[in-house]
Protein backbone atom coordinates (compact mmCIF):
# COMPACT_ATOMS: atom_id res chain seq x y z
CA UNK A 1 0.00 0.00 0.00
CA UNK A 2 1.13 3.47 -0.70
CA UNK A 3 1.43 6.09 2.03
CA UNK A 4 0.30 9.19 0.72
CA UNK A 5 1.26 13.17 2.63
CA UNK A 6 -1.26 15.76 1.32
CA UNK A 7 0.08 19.29 1.96
CA UNK A 8 -2.53 22.32 1.44
CA UNK A 9 -1.79 25.77 2.47
CA UNK A 10 -4.95 28.12 0.67
CA UNK A 11 -6.30 30.55 2.57
CA UNK A 12 -9.50 29.41 1.17
CA UNK A 13 -9.91 25.62 2.32
CA UNK A 14 -11.49 23.47 0.41
CA UNK A 15 -12.73 25.81 -2.15
CA UNK A 16 -9.03 26.48 -2.96
CA UNK A 17 -8.48 25.38 -6.12
CA UNK A 18 -4.88 24.10 -5.54
CA UNK A 19 -7.08 22.55 -2.45
CA UNK A 20 -9.52 21.14 -4.92
CA UNK A 21 -6.57 19.69 -7.50
CA UNK A 22 -5.02 17.36 -4.55
CA UNK A 23 -8.07 16.01 -3.63
CA UNK A 24 -9.15 15.21 -7.08
CA UNK A 25 -5.05 13.88 -7.33
CA UNK A 26 -6.18 11.19 -3.88
CA UNK A 27 -9.60 10.59 -5.54
CA UNK A 28 -7.70 9.27 -8.78
CA UNK A 29 -5.18 7.42 -7.48
CA UNK A 30 -7.38 5.75 -4.84
CA UNK A 31 -9.07 4.28 -7.48
CA UNK A 32 -6.81 3.06 -9.06
CA UNK A 33 -4.50 0.89 -6.62
CA UNK A 34 -4.46 1.27 -2.47
CA UNK A 35 -3.23 4.34 -0.68
CA UNK A 36 -3.07 5.43 2.76
CA UNK A 37 -3.71 9.33 2.99
CA UNK A 38 -2.55 11.55 5.39
CA UNK A 39 -3.63 15.39 5.09
CA UNK A 40 -2.26 18.50 6.57
CA UNK A 41 -3.52 21.40 6.54
CA UNK A 42 -1.05 24.43 6.89
CA UNK A 43 -3.62 27.02 6.47
CA UNK A 44 -6.16 25.68 8.72
CA UNK A 45 -3.66 23.96 11.49
CA UNK A 46 -1.31 26.87 10.99
CA UNK A 47 2.29 26.75 12.36
CA UNK A 48 3.86 29.51 13.83
CA UNK A 49 6.77 30.94 12.43
CA UNK A 50 10.44 30.14 13.25
CA UNK A 51 12.05 31.81 16.25
CA UNK A 52 15.32 31.74 17.89
CA UNK A 53 14.09 29.76 20.89
CA UNK A 54 12.54 27.07 18.81
CA UNK A 55 15.79 26.62 16.61
CA UNK A 56 17.57 26.75 20.14
CA UNK A 57 16.01 23.48 21.17
CA UNK A 58 16.50 21.94 18.37
CA UNK A 59 20.58 22.36 19.13
CA UNK A 60 20.31 20.99 22.85
CA UNK A 61 20.73 17.66 23.49
CA UNK A 62 16.98 15.92 24.15
CA UNK A 63 17.81 14.75 27.54
CA UNK A 64 18.76 18.24 28.61
CA UNK A 65 15.69 20.20 27.23
CA UNK A 66 13.26 21.74 29.35
CA UNK A 67 9.73 21.40 28.97
CA UNK A 68 9.29 24.67 26.66
CA UNK A 69 11.99 23.25 24.61
CA UNK A 70 10.58 19.50 24.17
CA UNK A 71 7.45 21.33 23.02
CA UNK A 72 8.82 23.32 20.99
CA UNK A 73 11.06 20.77 19.21
CA UNK A 74 8.20 18.10 19.30
CA UNK A 75 6.63 20.24 16.53
CA UNK A 76 9.46 19.65 14.21
CA UNK A 77 9.65 16.11 15.18
CA UNK A 78 6.46 15.49 14.29
CA UNK A 79 6.79 17.03 10.74
CA UNK A 80 9.61 15.44 9.75
CA UNK A 81 8.48 11.52 11.05
CA UNK A 82 5.38 12.36 8.79
CA UNK A 83 7.23 13.24 5.86
CA UNK A 84 9.78 10.63 6.33
CA UNK A 85 7.07 7.94 6.53
CA UNK A 86 4.91 8.80 3.61
CA UNK A 87 6.60 7.85 0.00
CA UNK A 88 4.50 10.38 -2.21
CA UNK A 89 4.01 14.00 -1.17
CA UNK A 90 1.08 15.59 -3.12
CA UNK A 91 1.07 19.45 -2.17
CA UNK A 92 -1.74 21.53 -3.30
CA UNK A 93 0.19 25.19 -4.13
CA UNK A 94 -1.62 27.90 -4.46
CA UNK A 95 0.79 30.99 -5.69
CA UNK A 96 0.35 33.85 -3.38
CA UNK A 97 2.12 37.31 -4.69
CA UNK A 98 4.31 35.07 -6.52
CA UNK A 99 5.88 33.50 -4.22
CA UNK A 100 4.68 30.43 -1.60
CA UNK A 101 2.11 31.09 0.98
CA UNK A 102 4.21 31.84 4.36
CA UNK A 103 2.05 29.00 6.20
CA UNK A 104 4.28 26.69 3.74
CA UNK A 105 7.30 28.10 4.10
CA UNK A 106 6.84 27.64 7.81
CA UNK A 107 6.39 23.80 6.92
CA UNK A 108 9.84 24.19 5.00
CA UNK A 109 11.23 25.77 7.70
CA UNK A 110 10.64 23.00 10.50
CA UNK A 111 11.76 20.09 8.01
CA UNK A 112 15.49 21.52 7.05
CA UNK A 113 17.20 20.56 9.57
CA UNK A 114 20.89 19.79 9.58
CA UNK A 115 21.76 16.52 11.36
CA UNK A 116 18.56 14.97 10.46
CA UNK A 117 17.02 16.13 6.69
CA UNK A 118 20.82 16.85 5.49
CA UNK A 119 23.77 17.48 6.24
CA UNK A 120 27.22 19.88 5.54
CA UNK A 121 29.94 18.06 4.25
CA UNK A 122 33.34 19.15 2.61
CA UNK A 123 31.65 18.92 -0.59
CA UNK A 124 28.26 21.06 0.49
CA UNK A 125 24.94 19.92 1.82
CA UNK A 126 23.57 16.59 1.29
CA UNK A 127 19.60 15.64 1.35
CA UNK A 128 19.31 12.91 3.66
CA UNK A 129 15.55 12.09 2.89
CA UNK A 130 15.31 9.35 0.08
CA UNK A 131 12.88 7.23 -1.83
CA UNK A 132 10.65 10.06 -2.09
CA UNK A 133 8.42 11.57 -4.72
CA UNK A 134 5.94 15.23 -4.97
CA UNK A 135 3.82 15.92 -6.97
CA UNK A 136 2.95 19.95 -6.83
CA UNK A 137 -0.50 20.81 -8.08
CA UNK A 138 0.05 24.49 -8.52
CA UNK A 139 -3.03 26.74 -9.23
CA UNK A 140 -2.29 30.29 -10.47
CA UNK A 141 -4.58 33.48 -10.91
CA UNK A 142 -1.80 34.69 -13.80
CA UNK A 143 0.31 32.23 -16.14
CA UNK A 144 3.44 32.42 -15.13
CA UNK A 145 4.78 28.86 -15.95
CA UNK A 146 8.51 28.94 -17.62
CA UNK A 147 8.92 32.71 -16.86
CA UNK A 148 10.94 34.90 -14.29
CA UNK A 149 7.79 35.34 -12.54
CA UNK A 150 7.53 31.63 -11.30
CA UNK A 151 9.79 31.66 -8.48
CA UNK A 152 7.84 28.75 -7.11
CA UNK A 153 8.99 25.93 -9.29
CA UNK A 154 12.62 26.51 -8.78
CA UNK A 155 12.32 27.53 -5.27
CA UNK A 156 10.12 24.40 -4.30
CA UNK A 157 13.11 22.19 -6.34
CA UNK A 158 15.73 23.88 -5.13
CA UNK A 159 14.67 23.58 -1.25
CA UNK A 160 12.96 19.95 -1.59
CA UNK A 161 16.37 19.22 -3.74
CA UNK A 162 18.26 20.11 -0.45
CA UNK A 163 16.91 17.55 1.92
CA UNK A 164 17.28 14.88 -0.91
CA UNK A 165 14.18 14.67 -2.92
CA UNK A 166 15.00 14.94 -6.53
CA UNK A 167 12.15 13.52 -7.97
CA UNK A 168 9.41 16.42 -8.02
CA UNK A 169 6.60 16.94 -10.20
CA UNK A 170 4.34 19.87 -11.62
CA UNK A 171 0.43 20.14 -12.68
CA UNK A 172 -0.22 23.49 -13.32
CA UNK A 173 -3.67 25.25 -13.97
CA UNK A 174 -2.90 28.96 -14.60
CA UNK A 175 -4.71 31.84 -15.59
CA UNK A 176 -7.53 30.83 -13.09
CA UNK A 177 -8.47 34.65 -12.32
CA UNK A 178 -8.76 35.37 -16.39
CA UNK A 179 -10.76 34.28 -19.21
CA UNK A 180 -10.53 30.42 -20.26
CA UNK A 181 -10.05 29.27 -16.45
CA UNK A 182 -12.41 26.20 -16.86
CA UNK A 183 -10.25 25.34 -19.88
CA UNK A 184 -6.97 25.36 -17.77
CA UNK A 185 -8.50 23.23 -14.33
CA UNK A 186 -9.88 20.91 -17.38
CA UNK A 187 -6.17 20.43 -19.25
CA UNK A 188 -4.79 20.21 -15.09
CA UNK A 189 -7.40 16.97 -14.69
CA UNK A 190 -6.74 15.46 -17.46
CA UNK A 191 -2.69 15.42 -16.58
CA UNK A 192 -3.85 14.36 -13.18
CA UNK A 193 -5.65 11.66 -14.38
CA UNK A 194 -2.34 10.38 -16.96
CA UNK A 195 0.10 10.87 -14.10
CA UNK A 196 -2.27 8.66 -11.76
CA UNK A 197 -2.14 6.26 -13.98
CA UNK A 198 1.33 5.58 -14.02
CA UNK A 199 2.08 5.71 -10.44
Amino acid sequence: MKKVLVLNSSLNGEQGNSTKLSQLFVEQLSSKQQIAVTTRDLSNDAIAHLTQTEMAAWMTDANERSDEQKALAAISDELIAELTDNELIVIGMPMYNFGIPSTFKAWIDRIARAGITFKYTEQGAVGLLENKKVVVLAARGGIYQGTDMDTQTKYLKDVLGFVGISDINFIYAEGLAMPGAEQSLQAAEQQISSFTDNL
